[in-house]
Protein backbone atom coordinates (compact mmCIF):
# COMPACT_ATOMS: atom_id res chain seq x y z
CA UNK A 1 0.00 0.00 0.00
CA UNK A 2 1.70 3.92 -0.94
CA UNK A 3 2.66 5.55 1.93
CA UNK A 4 0.90 8.99 2.39
CA UNK A 5 3.39 11.93 1.17
CA UNK A 6 2.39 13.86 4.05
CA UNK A 7 1.76 12.43 7.39
CA UNK A 8 0.49 14.88 10.48
CA UNK A 9 -0.47 13.41 13.76
CA UNK A 10 -1.73 15.45 16.63
CA UNK A 11 0.82 18.33 15.94
CA UNK A 12 0.10 21.37 17.80
CA UNK A 13 2.17 24.89 18.18
CA UNK A 14 2.29 27.26 21.09
CA UNK A 15 3.55 30.61 21.11
CA UNK A 16 4.49 33.62 24.11
CA UNK A 17 3.03 36.57 23.86
CA UNK A 18 4.00 39.38 25.39
CA UNK A 19 7.02 40.46 27.39
CA UNK A 20 9.84 38.11 27.28
CA UNK A 21 7.89 35.65 24.91
CA UNK A 22 10.57 36.36 21.93
CA UNK A 23 12.30 32.71 20.30
CA UNK A 24 13.63 30.01 21.66
CA UNK A 25 16.89 30.98 20.06
CA UNK A 26 18.54 34.60 20.34
CA UNK A 27 21.28 36.05 18.50
CA UNK A 28 24.18 38.24 20.47
CA UNK A 29 22.39 41.62 19.25
CA UNK A 30 18.97 40.19 21.19
CA UNK A 31 20.85 39.05 24.55
CA UNK A 32 22.55 42.62 24.47
CA UNK A 33 19.22 44.00 24.00
CA UNK A 34 17.11 42.33 26.42
CA UNK A 35 20.00 42.70 29.21
CA UNK A 36 19.04 46.43 28.71
CA UNK A 37 15.54 46.23 28.92
CA UNK A 38 15.53 44.93 32.30
CA UNK A 39 17.51 47.60 33.80
CA UNK A 40 14.52 49.70 33.09
CA UNK A 41 11.66 47.48 33.66
CA UNK A 42 12.82 44.54 35.94
CA UNK A 43 12.77 40.81 34.83
CA UNK A 44 9.67 39.72 33.23
CA UNK A 45 6.98 38.39 35.21
CA UNK A 46 5.07 35.04 34.50
CA UNK A 47 2.21 37.21 34.38
CA UNK A 48 3.48 39.01 31.28
CA UNK A 49 3.16 35.89 29.45
CA UNK A 50 0.53 34.67 27.62
CA UNK A 51 0.24 31.45 25.85
CA UNK A 52 -1.45 30.41 22.43
CA UNK A 53 -1.57 27.91 20.80
CA UNK A 54 -1.48 28.44 16.33
CA UNK A 55 -2.74 24.80 16.46
CA UNK A 56 -4.08 21.99 18.36
CA UNK A 57 -4.61 18.53 17.72
CA UNK A 58 -4.15 18.61 14.16
CA UNK A 59 -4.12 15.54 11.92
CA UNK A 60 -4.63 14.50 8.18
CA UNK A 61 -2.54 12.57 5.56
CA UNK A 62 -2.24 13.53 1.96
CA UNK A 63 -1.39 11.09 -0.46
CA UNK A 64 0.89 11.50 -3.44
CA UNK A 65 -0.48 13.86 -6.51
CA UNK A 66 -3.45 15.18 -4.34
CA UNK A 67 -4.36 19.25 -4.55
CA UNK A 68 -5.12 19.97 -1.32
CA UNK A 69 -6.68 23.56 -0.50
CA UNK A 70 -5.98 25.12 3.32
CA UNK A 71 -8.81 27.65 4.36
CA UNK A 72 -9.94 29.49 7.57
CA UNK A 73 -10.23 33.14 8.72
CA UNK A 74 -7.38 35.09 9.61
CA UNK A 75 -5.82 33.42 12.67
CA UNK A 76 -6.71 29.23 11.79
CA UNK A 77 -3.42 28.72 11.74
CA UNK A 78 -3.11 28.23 7.93
CA UNK A 79 0.40 29.20 7.27
CA UNK A 80 1.42 27.79 10.83
CA UNK A 81 0.55 24.68 9.44
CA UNK A 82 2.80 25.77 6.30
CA UNK A 83 5.66 26.33 8.19
CA UNK A 84 5.50 23.41 10.27
CA UNK A 85 5.52 20.90 7.13
CA UNK A 86 8.08 23.04 5.43
CA UNK A 87 10.60 22.75 8.53
CA UNK A 88 10.81 26.71 8.99
CA UNK A 89 9.44 25.76 12.64
CA UNK A 90 9.36 22.85 14.63
CA UNK A 91 5.58 21.50 16.55
CA UNK A 92 5.49 21.55 20.06
CA UNK A 93 3.98 18.73 20.32
CA UNK A 94 3.09 15.87 17.85
CA UNK A 95 4.84 14.31 14.46
CA UNK A 96 4.75 15.56 10.84
CA UNK A 97 6.51 12.78 8.10
CA UNK A 98 7.26 13.64 5.00
CA UNK A 99 8.62 11.35 2.17
CA UNK A 100 10.07 13.41 -0.37
CA UNK A 101 11.63 16.84 -0.57
CA UNK A 102 9.75 20.44 0.06
CA UNK A 103 9.77 23.12 -2.10
CA UNK A 104 8.27 26.10 0.05
CA UNK A 105 6.62 29.63 -1.74
CA UNK A 106 5.24 31.00 1.76
CA UNK A 107 5.66 34.65 1.36
CA UNK A 108 6.91 36.94 -1.93
CA UNK A 109 10.56 36.85 -1.69
CA UNK A 110 10.79 33.51 0.52
CA UNK A 111 14.65 31.78 0.25
CA UNK A 112 16.15 34.84 -1.73
CA UNK A 113 19.06 36.49 -0.38
CA UNK A 114 18.41 40.18 -1.50
CA UNK A 115 21.92 40.69 -2.71
CA UNK A 116 21.86 37.68 -4.91
CA UNK A 117 20.79 38.17 -9.12
CA UNK A 118 17.99 36.47 -9.59
CA UNK A 119 20.06 33.79 -11.74
CA UNK A 120 22.41 33.19 -7.84
CA UNK A 121 19.32 32.66 -6.23
CA UNK A 122 17.89 30.21 -8.06
CA UNK A 123 20.90 28.23 -7.82
CA UNK A 124 21.16 28.98 -4.01
CA UNK A 125 17.21 27.35 -3.72
CA UNK A 126 18.19 24.28 -5.53
CA UNK A 127 20.90 23.62 -3.30
CA UNK A 128 18.92 24.41 -0.07
CA UNK A 129 16.44 21.82 -1.72
CA UNK A 130 19.37 19.31 -2.44
CA UNK A 131 19.56 19.45 -5.99
CA UNK A 132 22.46 19.05 -7.85
CA UNK A 133 24.41 21.51 -9.93
CA UNK A 134 23.87 19.73 -13.11
CA UNK A 135 19.85 19.19 -12.33
CA UNK A 136 19.55 23.11 -12.01
CA UNK A 137 21.12 23.52 -15.57
CA UNK A 138 18.72 21.48 -17.18
CA UNK A 139 16.19 22.90 -15.81
CA UNK A 140 17.04 26.65 -16.02
CA UNK A 141 15.91 27.49 -19.29
CA UNK A 142 12.36 26.64 -18.23
CA UNK A 143 12.46 28.80 -15.37
CA UNK A 144 13.91 31.82 -17.10
CA UNK A 145 11.08 30.94 -19.80
CA UNK A 146 8.24 30.73 -17.34
CA UNK A 147 9.24 33.74 -14.86
CA UNK A 148 9.57 36.29 -18.14
CA UNK A 149 12.23 38.31 -15.74
CA UNK A 150 15.09 37.39 -18.48
CA UNK A 151 16.39 41.03 -18.50
CA UNK A 152 16.98 41.24 -14.86
CA UNK A 153 18.54 38.13 -13.96
CA UNK A 154 21.72 39.81 -13.47
CA UNK A 155 20.04 42.54 -11.12
CA UNK A 156 19.99 41.91 -7.35
CA UNK A 157 16.64 40.71 -6.19
CA UNK A 158 16.45 43.80 -3.96
CA UNK A 159 15.33 45.70 -6.78
CA UNK A 160 12.62 43.59 -8.09
CA UNK A 161 8.68 44.92 -7.99
CA UNK A 162 6.45 42.18 -5.50
CA UNK A 163 5.19 40.99 -8.80
CA UNK A 164 9.31 39.94 -10.36
CA UNK A 165 10.03 38.50 -7.14
CA UNK A 166 6.64 36.34 -7.38
CA UNK A 167 7.49 35.30 -10.77
CA UNK A 168 10.77 33.92 -10.33
CA UNK A 169 10.32 32.61 -6.40
CA UNK A 170 7.26 30.47 -8.19
CA UNK A 171 8.90 29.28 -11.44
CA UNK A 172 11.97 28.22 -9.34
CA UNK A 173 9.77 26.42 -6.59
CA UNK A 174 7.17 24.97 -9.25
CA UNK A 175 10.32 24.00 -11.98
CA UNK A 176 12.78 21.86 -9.51
CA UNK A 177 11.97 18.38 -8.61
CA UNK A 178 11.03 18.97 -5.30
CA UNK A 179 8.03 15.90 -4.45
CA UNK A 180 5.82 18.40 -2.48
CA UNK A 181 4.83 22.23 -3.33
CA UNK A 182 3.44 24.48 -1.22
CA UNK A 183 2.30 27.59 -2.07
CA UNK A 184 0.60 30.21 0.48
CA UNK A 185 -1.20 33.07 -0.78
CA UNK A 186 1.34 34.89 -2.75
CA UNK A 187 -0.23 34.56 -6.43
CA UNK A 188 -2.49 37.09 -5.47
CA UNK A 189 0.14 39.40 -5.88
CA UNK A 190 0.92 38.62 -9.88
CA UNK A 191 -0.87 39.60 -12.29
CA UNK A 192 -4.22 37.32 -13.68
CA UNK A 193 -2.69 36.14 -16.64
CA UNK A 194 0.37 35.18 -14.71
CA UNK A 195 -2.10 33.61 -12.32
CA UNK A 196 -3.66 31.49 -14.69
CA UNK A 197 0.22 30.11 -15.75
CA UNK A 198 0.53 29.24 -12.42
CA UNK A 199 -2.08 27.31 -12.04
CA UNK A 200 -1.76 25.34 -15.24
CA UNK A 201 1.86 25.02 -14.36
CA UNK A 202 0.52 23.32 -10.85
CA UNK A 203 -1.96 21.10 -12.57
CA UNK A 204 0.86 19.74 -14.31
CA UNK A 205 2.97 19.32 -11.49
CA UNK A 206 0.37 17.03 -9.44
CA UNK A 207 -0.13 14.90 -13.30
CA UNK A 208 3.34 13.96 -12.67
CA UNK A 209 2.84 12.44 -8.97
CA UNK A 210 3.61 15.59 -7.12
CA UNK A 211 1.85 16.94 -3.96
CA UNK A 212 0.14 19.99 -3.73
CA UNK A 213 -0.79 21.87 -1.19
CA UNK A 214 -2.06 25.63 -1.43
CA UNK A 215 -3.66 28.50 1.07
CA UNK A 216 -5.72 31.00 -0.35
CA UNK A 217 -8.79 33.59 0.75
CA UNK A 218 -9.56 33.25 -3.07
CA UNK A 219 -12.70 30.62 -2.79
CA UNK A 220 -12.99 30.28 -6.58
CA UNK A 221 -9.23 29.59 -6.82
CA UNK A 222 -9.99 26.80 -4.05
CA UNK A 223 -13.03 25.52 -6.08
CA UNK A 224 -11.37 25.16 -9.46
CA UNK A 225 -7.81 23.60 -8.49
CA UNK A 226 -8.00 21.78 -5.01
CA UNK A 227 -10.01 18.31 -4.94
CA UNK A 228 -9.96 18.17 -1.45
CA UNK A 229 -9.60 21.09 1.33
CA UNK A 230 -9.14 21.37 4.77
CA UNK A 231 -10.81 23.89 6.96
CA UNK A 232 -9.37 25.16 10.14
CA UNK A 233 -10.60 27.44 12.59
CA UNK A 234 -8.76 28.81 15.83
CA UNK A 235 -6.17 26.31 15.25
CA UNK A 236 -8.11 22.90 14.98
CA UNK A 237 -9.49 20.70 11.90
CA UNK A 238 -13.38 21.83 11.35
CA UNK A 239 -13.51 19.56 8.41
CA UNK A 240 -11.85 17.70 5.55
CA UNK A 241 -13.32 16.87 2.75
CA UNK A 242 -14.75 17.20 -0.75
CA UNK A 243 -13.99 21.19 -1.77
CA UNK A 244 -17.08 22.37 -2.65
CA UNK A 245 -18.87 20.94 0.64
CA UNK A 246 -16.33 22.62 2.76
CA UNK A 247 -16.06 26.30 0.94
CA UNK A 248 -19.58 26.21 1.75
CA UNK A 249 -19.05 25.50 5.12
CA UNK A 250 -16.45 27.98 5.57
CA UNK A 251 -18.47 30.65 4.12
CA UNK A 252 -21.34 29.92 6.42
CA UNK A 253 -19.32 30.14 9.23
CA UNK A 254 -18.26 33.75 8.68
CA UNK A 255 -17.80 36.00 11.75
CA UNK A 256 -21.42 37.16 12.23
CA UNK A 257 -24.81 35.65 12.36
CA UNK A 258 -26.66 38.67 12.73
CA UNK A 259 -25.71 40.65 10.11
CA UNK A 260 -23.74 42.66 11.99
CA UNK A 261 -19.77 43.09 13.62
CA UNK A 262 -18.33 45.48 15.54
CA UNK A 263 -15.34 46.20 17.46
CA UNK A 264 -15.65 48.20 20.35
CA UNK A 265 -12.23 48.97 20.99
CA UNK A 266 -10.22 49.93 18.32
CA UNK A 267 -7.05 49.20 19.45
CA UNK A 268 -8.67 45.57 18.59
CA UNK A 269 -9.80 46.35 15.51
CA UNK A 270 -8.11 46.01 12.05
CA UNK A 271 -6.30 49.29 10.84
CA UNK A 272 -3.44 50.92 11.32
CA UNK A 273 -2.36 54.44 12.12
CA UNK A 274 -4.44 56.15 10.06
CA UNK A 275 -7.96 54.07 9.63
CA UNK A 276 -9.09 51.34 11.67
CA UNK A 277 -12.78 49.86 11.17
CA UNK A 278 -15.57 50.19 13.47
CA UNK A 279 -18.29 48.43 12.51
CA UNK A 280 -20.00 46.33 9.09
CA UNK A 281 -23.83 45.71 8.83
CA UNK A 282 -26.66 44.95 7.33
CA UNK A 283 -30.01 46.36 7.49
CA UNK A 284 -32.97 47.09 5.80
CA UNK A 285 -35.92 49.31 6.56
CA UNK A 286 -35.14 49.29 10.09
CA UNK A 287 -32.25 51.44 10.20
CA UNK A 288 -31.51 50.75 14.11
CA UNK A 289 -31.45 47.09 13.86
CA UNK A 290 -29.37 44.52 12.04
CA UNK A 291 -30.02 41.79 9.96
CA UNK A 292 -28.95 38.50 8.58
CA UNK A 293 -32.17 37.60 6.44
CA UNK A 294 -33.24 40.39 4.04
CA UNK A 295 -36.41 40.33 2.44
CA UNK A 296 -35.72 40.54 -1.80
CA UNK A 297 -38.42 43.27 -2.48
CA UNK A 298 -36.62 45.50 -0.16
CA UNK A 299 -33.78 47.64 -0.91
CA UNK A 300 -30.34 46.37 1.27
CA UNK A 301 -27.71 48.76 2.42
CA UNK A 302 -24.92 47.88 3.93
CA UNK A 303 -22.94 50.25 6.26
CA UNK A 304 -19.39 50.32 7.21
CA UNK A 305 -18.05 52.70 9.60
CA UNK A 306 -14.58 53.49 10.44
CA UNK A 307 -11.99 55.69 13.09
CA UNK A 308 -10.00 58.03 10.83
CA UNK A 309 -7.40 59.01 12.93
CA UNK A 310 -5.08 61.52 10.63
CA UNK A 311 -6.53 65.18 9.43
CA UNK A 312 -6.85 66.24 6.21
CA UNK A 313 -6.70 62.93 4.22
CA UNK A 314 -8.64 61.62 1.42
CA UNK A 315 -10.61 58.32 2.60
CA UNK A 316 -12.45 56.06 0.84
CA UNK A 317 -14.78 53.15 1.67
CA UNK A 318 -15.30 49.94 -0.45
CA UNK A 319 -17.11 46.39 -0.76
CA UNK A 320 -16.75 43.03 -2.59
CA UNK A 321 -19.65 41.12 -2.52
CA UNK A 322 -19.91 37.09 -2.73
CA UNK A 323 -21.64 34.38 -3.21
CA UNK A 324 -22.21 31.32 -1.30
CA UNK A 325 -19.19 29.53 -3.52
CA UNK A 326 -16.67 32.97 -3.01
CA UNK A 327 -17.04 34.33 -6.32
CA UNK A 328 -17.13 38.09 -6.16
CA UNK A 329 -20.47 39.15 -7.68
CA UNK A 330 -19.83 42.69 -8.06
CA UNK A 331 -17.63 45.61 -6.19
CA UNK A 332 -18.28 49.04 -5.48
CA UNK A 333 -16.31 52.34 -3.91
CA UNK A 334 -17.62 55.15 -2.34
CA UNK A 335 -15.17 57.10 -5.03
CA UNK A 336 -16.91 56.17 -7.86
CA UNK A 337 -20.53 56.12 -6.54
CA UNK A 338 -22.87 57.29 -8.87
CA UNK A 339 -24.14 59.47 -6.53
CA UNK A 340 -20.68 60.85 -5.40
CA UNK A 341 -21.95 64.52 -6.63
CA UNK A 342 -24.72 64.67 -3.72
CA UNK A 343 -22.10 62.59 -1.51
CA UNK A 344 -21.09 65.60 1.08
CA UNK A 345 -17.65 63.99 1.64
CA UNK A 346 -16.68 63.14 -1.77
CA UNK A 347 -13.37 64.71 -2.80
CA UNK A 348 -12.85 66.42 0.31
CA UNK A 349 -10.11 65.66 3.11
CA UNK A 350 -11.42 63.93 5.96
CA UNK A 351 -10.84 65.58 9.55
CA UNK A 352 -10.05 62.85 12.50
CA UNK A 353 -13.64 61.12 13.65
CA UNK A 354 -15.67 58.20 13.50
CA UNK A 355 -17.50 58.18 10.30
CA UNK A 356 -20.07 55.92 8.26
CA UNK A 357 -20.29 55.32 4.54
CA UNK A 358 -23.59 53.70 3.16
CA UNK A 359 -24.19 51.35 0.25
CA UNK A 360 -27.31 50.84 -1.29
CA UNK A 361 -28.62 48.06 -2.80
CA UNK A 362 -32.08 48.21 -4.96
CA UNK A 363 -34.70 45.41 -4.46
CA UNK A 364 -35.29 42.69 -6.75
CA UNK A 365 -31.29 42.95 -7.72
CA UNK A 366 -29.85 39.48 -6.22
CA UNK A 367 -31.04 36.61 -6.26
CA UNK A 368 -32.31 33.86 -3.56
CA UNK A 369 -29.33 32.25 -1.49
CA UNK A 370 -26.56 33.43 1.08
CA UNK A 371 -24.06 36.00 0.58
CA UNK A 372 -20.54 37.51 1.88
CA UNK A 373 -19.31 41.06 2.64
CA UNK A 374 -15.70 41.86 2.57
CA UNK A 375 -15.10 45.80 3.45
CA UNK A 376 -12.55 47.59 2.35
CA UNK A 377 -11.42 51.16 3.73
CA UNK A 378 -8.10 53.49 3.41
CA UNK A 379 -6.60 55.82 1.49
CA UNK A 380 -6.15 55.27 -2.44
CA UNK A 381 -2.79 54.85 -1.76
CA UNK A 382 -2.37 50.76 -1.91
CA UNK A 383 -0.74 50.09 1.37
CA UNK A 384 -3.27 51.99 3.40
CA UNK A 385 -5.94 49.83 2.15
CA UNK A 386 -7.97 47.61 5.44
CA UNK A 387 -9.40 44.66 3.78
CA UNK A 388 -11.48 42.37 6.34
CA UNK A 389 -12.81 39.03 4.25
CA UNK A 390 -16.16 37.67 4.74
CA UNK A 391 -16.97 39.86 7.90
CA UNK A 392 -20.63 39.84 7.44
CA UNK A 393 -23.23 37.40 6.03
CA UNK A 394 -26.59 37.79 4.95
CA UNK A 395 -29.62 35.15 3.18
CA UNK A 396 -31.85 36.97 0.88
CA UNK A 397 -35.36 35.04 0.84
CA UNK A 398 -38.05 35.50 -1.66
CA UNK A 399 -41.59 37.11 -0.16
CA UNK A 400 -43.26 34.57 -3.28
CA UNK A 401 -44.35 36.81 -5.13
CA UNK A 402 -41.41 36.26 -8.12
CA UNK A 403 -40.85 32.76 -6.75
CA UNK A 404 -44.52 31.55 -8.09
CA UNK A 405 -43.93 33.38 -11.13
CA UNK A 406 -40.92 31.28 -12.28
CA UNK A 407 -41.81 27.62 -10.94
CA UNK A 408 -39.83 27.32 -7.72
CA UNK A 409 -36.29 29.41 -8.57
CA UNK A 410 -34.58 31.40 -11.14
CA UNK A 411 -30.82 30.88 -12.23
CA UNK A 412 -28.26 32.92 -11.29
CA UNK A 413 -26.35 34.96 -8.86
CA UNK A 414 -28.73 38.72 -9.60
CA UNK A 415 -32.18 38.57 -10.53
CA UNK A 416 -33.11 41.95 -11.63
CA UNK A 417 -36.51 43.62 -12.68
CA UNK A 418 -35.32 44.48 -15.66
CA UNK A 419 -37.95 46.60 -18.00
CA UNK A 420 -39.41 45.22 -21.17
CA UNK A 421 -41.65 46.08 -23.97
CA UNK A 422 -43.23 43.99 -26.77
CA UNK A 423 -44.50 45.75 -29.77
CA UNK A 424 -46.64 44.04 -33.04
CA UNK A 425 -44.34 44.50 -35.57
CA UNK A 426 -46.05 43.42 -38.62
Amino acid sequence: MNKPMISIRDIGKKYLLGVGGGERYKALRDVIANSVKKIFRGKASKESLKQIWALKNLSFDVKRGEKIGIIGSNGAGKSTLLKLISCITEPTEGEIHLRGRVSSLLEVGTGFHPELTGKENIFMNAAILGMRKAEVKRKYDEIVAFAEVEKFLSTPVKRYSSGMYVRLAFAVAAHLESEILIVDEVLAVGDTAFQKKCLGKMENVTKEGRTVLIVSHNMPLILNFCQRTVLLDKGKMVSDGKTSDIVQQYLSMARSGSGEVVWKNSEDAPGNDIVRLRSVRIFQDDKTSSTANVDISKDISIEISYWNFTNDVSLFAAIQLHDKMGTVVFCSSSHKSISSMYDGWYGRLYPAGLFRSVCSLPKNFLNEGMYSVTAIVGRAVADTQIMEKNVVVFNVNDTGEMRKEFYGGWAGVIRPRLAWQTQKIT
